[in-house]
């Protein structure tokens, strides 16, 4: 499929939904806007860290001695924390965790994310703020939010409850499920997916938390090659203190 302008064609990923983040630092213009450049940020004259990996090996030194190194195609690190993404590209990926249905064969892309603690405080994502940003042309960008595991398993099961070519502004109302165990196939990738995500956005001090977040791409694989994920709400528990927010590019793997 080819994407046009907003406005002068269909499009097929659903239009960003407009929100302010609070409690952080300035956002620079044109990450929610329709125009993104890649940026490079500071916060107290310390410039954020952000290493591509081309072997897991390289992260000895980093990662510290009091946690193992993490392995991962994409991180970002910044006072004390730092974020590793890994989208999920290979089928094969998503047979241990669905070994029945594939989000990844109804076009729903997973990044395995990683948030890493290595300071002397508590930090508070905000998860539902998460966004997956990608590029369709020059002048149009589209911010993803994740899928809850309820809205993965609508489009998962239920492919014909959207229109792909519709242009739309937020994502669609998902489908009221069967409730009391009636479709046992809707409560076992239920199931799976929020067993396989992120199940806590509380990182508590040197420590590590883990999963999967999914985004709906209808199948359009190829828009990672621009795609960041954005993680703008992050917070020291002891003070309520922001942190900077995490840019991470995808497309560097």
């Amino acid at each position: 499929m080819k994407y046009t302008k907003r406005g002068s064609g269909p499009l097929s990923l659903p239009l960003r939904n407009s929100c302010e983040t609070q409690g952080n630092l300035a956002r620079p213009p044109g990450i929610e806007g329709v125009e993104m450049r890649k940026i490079y940020y500071s916060l107290m004259g310390r410039a954020a860290l952000r290493i591509p990996l081309v072997a897991a090996g390289l992260l000895g030194s980093f990662a510290g001695a009091r946690q193992s190194p993490l392995r991962t195609a994409s991180l970002e690190s910044h006072e004390g924390l730092t974020i590793s993404a890994t989208p999920w590209t290979d089928a094969a990926k998503y047979k241990e965790k669905f070994p029945k249905k594939s989000p990844y064969a109804a076009g729903i892309l997973a990044v395995h994310v990683s948030f890493r603690n290595d300071s002397d405080d508590s930090v508070k994502v905000n998860m539902s703020r998460i966004r997956l940003t990608v590029h369709l042309d020059a002048e149009n960008t589209q911010e993803l939010p994740s899928l809850s595991p309820e809205e993965l398993v609508q489009a998962v099961l239920k492919p014909g409850g959207k229109d792909p070519t519709a242009t739309r502004t937020k994502l669609p109302l998902p489908v009221p499920l069967p409730k009391g165990g009636k479709d046992k196939n809707a409560d076992e990738l239920q199931r799976e997916a929020q067993e396989a995500g992120v199940l806590t956005g509380v990182i508590a001090p040197h420590s590590t938390v883990q999963g999967l977040l999914y985004f709906d791409l209808q199948h359009q694989f190829d828009l990672l090659d621009t795609a960041h994920l954005y993680v703008p709400e992050l917070v020291l528990m002891h003070g309520n203190r922001a942190l900077t927010y995490f840019d991470i590019d995808l497309g560097q793997h």
